[in-house]
């Protein structure tokens, strides 16, 4: 089995509006490396794409809607937040003890929509997730290629909370070069079993490989992953979310 190697992008700038964020990633990794290698993936989160696409809102701009009001004064909340996550929401499918799963318009089912107020443009900001994160991850891959003259494949980021697990993890939410899903049925086992149900979603995996180097205070928004050989693809991300007739829990 081949090693994998993780290496963090140091040397970015603070990120903001209308940045080329491709291009900030190619100029640290020729000034710093790694330089890029043809089979590499490039992991980067969610919070630098949504600053450089101004996926970002003043508090102080947002009016909140009565649901919100009554649910902030019920929980403590901020009803400008609560007011945001409302928006960004296609389905509420929990909205108790002061929390709020819900599911964006891609189909992730999420706490707070992605609203984000950590890391964010300064006090008094959020940031929100990207409107499409695989469009996201294919124009970060199509500018990489441009700089470096490198096809990598890439993978965007957000941390999410576990239905009967205690702790947050990375997964993927956005992807381009690489199939998202490996399709292990009709494989065997080591003792030649066939396999019938084995789907796993590496590029969660990868994502969550990731996250021990991008650390909130870290400051490192973006990991190489080397030596993983991954399924090239001109899928995406959304793959990853199950269908509505196969999830037992809707």
């Amino acid at each position: 089995m081949d090693a994998i190697a993780l290496v963090p992008i140091e040397g970015l700038r603070s990120v903001q509006p209308g940045d080329d964020l491709a291009m900030l990633i190619a100029a640290a990794l020729l000034e710093r490396g790694p330089l890029p290698a043809a089979g590499d993936v490039l992991v980067v989160c969610q919070k630098v794409i949504s600053k450089a696409e101004g996926r970002m809102c003043r508090l102080s701009e947002v009016e909140p809607s009565a649901l919100a009001r009554d649910y902030a004064e019920r929980h403590d909340k901020d009803a400008r937040v609560v007011e945001l996550v409302l928006r960004e929401a296609q389905r509420i499918v929990r909205m108790d003890r002061g929390l709020l799963i819900v599911e964006t318009g891609p189909g992730w089912v999420c706490a707070n929509a992605g609203v984000d107020e950590s890391n964010s443009a300064g006090e008094g900001w959020a940031v929100m997730l990207p409107r499409d994160a695989d469009e996201s991850a294919a124009r970060i891959r199509a500018g990489l290629q441009q700089a470096t003259g490198v096809d990598l494949a890439v993978v965007v980021t957000d941390t999410f909370g576990r239905a009967w697990r205690e702790g947050l993890t990375e997964v993927c939410i956005g992807a381009s070069g690489l199939e998202p899903l490996l399709d292990l049925r009709g494989s065997r086992d080591l003792n030649g079993r066939e396999l019938h149900h084995t789907v796993v979603a590496v590029a969660d995996e990868l994502a969550a490989a990731a996250g021990l180097l991008m650390e909130k205070a870290a400051g490192i928004p973006a990991v190489l992953v080397r030596g993983y050989r991954y399924r090239p693809s001109a899928g995406g991300a959304k793959a990853l979310v199950r269908n509505p007739q196969d999830d037992l829990f809707r």
